[in-house]
């Protein structure tokens, strides 16, 4: 779902401004669809995300600056709080928007509104006669302030079909407190954090879940687990309310240790049914040199009690930092295979470092980086294709251990055990020559490939 737009469309006086949002996902002809919103708009609010979405965000802007020249265009998004200035060098993009954009584009749509300057809006860069030009940051705000997001912004329905299940999204907190070296939320949220207050929440959450009937929340959190006492707060809402559903949501390692055995039941008993926790590395090396600032004992742990109350848990892994060794690597391999074992409820993703702009590493150890927002459409870090700082030997041992730990942990059908076991004798051994199998499998099942 499209929180962001979701969350600034829901800050406009709904008395004075219509509200459109369109997501391409849902739509036959995206663009036909935009440019039919369009004729009479004040402007048009884009969210731009690094990679293949930039394509689809110009072939929109330009199409409505085709149409409509005099339209103020504005984005969005992380790409754009990233690279602001670099986003006005595209003719058909006025404003950018940093950071935090709730309070911002309630200001934009004012100064919009009245033809007024916008050189005292904070937070933006904007295109001022031509020439570019960078505001002061506007510093995160309370998100108690903002009103509820208003769901009716958006066909539910219609994203419960795309899912295939009544799965709502929800965001109760913004921003990350850690400084983790690969990651760009430290340069655009300086480590900063705000939430909703729990009482808030709940009163939020019933109403929603009385409107919708969804069986699932997922908590686009990036850090859900941050306080303890707010965990217990909202796990108990939910149950003093009798909310029906269950949740997922993100948490660190070292935050799994201090919530302890009573308050991760009282979560389960609220509903929760599974956790993300990127544990990116198994070598405590590395861990240090990306600044983590957690440690295999704190997986290991959070873990064992996950494991204890039945709790689906996603540990995700990277592997390609600049520096790191084949001795890391088989670390990382090491730990994956330890968890595996530990619950057949437990998955470990494993992706490849790109170096996502923003992020210290990135800063580091990059000196070719994009500079149109055209190349930026190019750029990927999702798609399993090694980065720059993977052997072609590593690569094509962990493309074979990624097949091949998928089958060889977890529950089994019947059919699937002799691929099982197989696989899990290759695993045990790291030996993944002549995989006859990979090649069967991944001929008769395809894998699909993300943007």
């Amino acid at each position: 779902m499209p929180l962001g737009l979701m969350a600034v469309a829901s800050c406009l006086d709904p008395d004075h401004y219509d509200v459109v949002i369109i997501d391409g996902r849902l739509e036959r002809d995206p663009v036909a669809k935009v440019i039919e919103a369009l004729d009479g708009a004040l402007c048009l609010g884009v969210t731009v995300l690094t990679g293949a979405p930039i394509r689809d965000a110009l072939t929109v802007l330009r199409a409505a600056k085709h149409k409509f020249p005099s339209l103020a265009t504005i984005c969005g998004g992380w790409h754009a709080s990233l690279f602001p200035e670099q986003m006005l060098a595209e003719p058909s993009i006025d404003v950018a928007v940093v950071g935090q954009g709730e309070a911002t584009f309630m200001e934009l749509i004012g100064k919009l509104d009245r033809s007024a300057p916008l050189t005292d809006v904070l937070g933006i860069a904007w295109r001022n006669s031509g020439v570019a030009e960078r505001n002061p940051d506007r510093p995160m705000m309370p998100m108690d302030v903002f009103p509820p997001v208003n769901y009716g912004l958006i066909p539910v329905e219609r994203y419960f079909a795309l899912k295939g299940v009544r799965q709502l999204d929800y965001i109760s907190s913004t921003g990350c407190l850690f400084r983790c070296a690969f990651c760009a939320d430290p340069f655009v949220h300086k480590r900063g954090w705000q939430a909703l207050d729990s009482k808030r929440m709940g009163e939020e959450l019933q109403r929603l879940w009385r409107e919708y009937r969804f069986d699932d929340l997922n908590f686009q959190d990036e850090t859900f687990f941050t306080y303890r006492k707010r965990v217990i707060d909202i796990a108990e809402e939910i149950l003093n309310r009798d909310l029906s559903f269950t949740w997922a949501a993100t948490m660190r390692a070292d935050q799994g240790v201090r919530l302890g055995d009573d308050i991760l039941k009282l979560c389960v008993d609220s509903g929760m049914r599974r956790v993300l926790i990127g544990v990116e590395s198994g070598s405590p090396e590395m861990l240090k040199k990306i600044q983590k600032d957690t440690t295999i004992e704190q997986v290991l742990s959070s873990a064992e009690m996950c494991a204890r109350h039945g709790v689906a848990v996603i540990f995700s892994f990277i592997v390609g930092f600049p520096g790191e060794t084949g001795d890391d690597v088989m670390k990382t391999v090491g730990l994956i295979k330890t968890l595996r074992s530990m619950s057949p409820r437990f998955e470990t993703p494993i992706f490849y470092y790109k170096p996502y702009p923003g992020s210290s590493i990135a800063e580091q150890n990059t000196t070719d980086r994009p500079q149109t927002l055209e190349a930026w459409a190019d750029f990927d870090f999702v798609q399993g294709e090694a980065g720059r700082w993977v052997s072609p030997d590593t690569y094509e041992f962990m493309q074979r251990f990624k097949f091949y730990s998928r089958y060889a942990w977890g529950t089994s059908r019947p059919l699937r055990r002799p691929l099982q076991t197989l696989a899990r004798w290759r695993c045990q051994r790291n030996y993944f020559r002549f995989p006859f199998e990979k090649a069967i499998i991944e001929r008769l099942l395809p894998e699909k490939r993300l943007s």
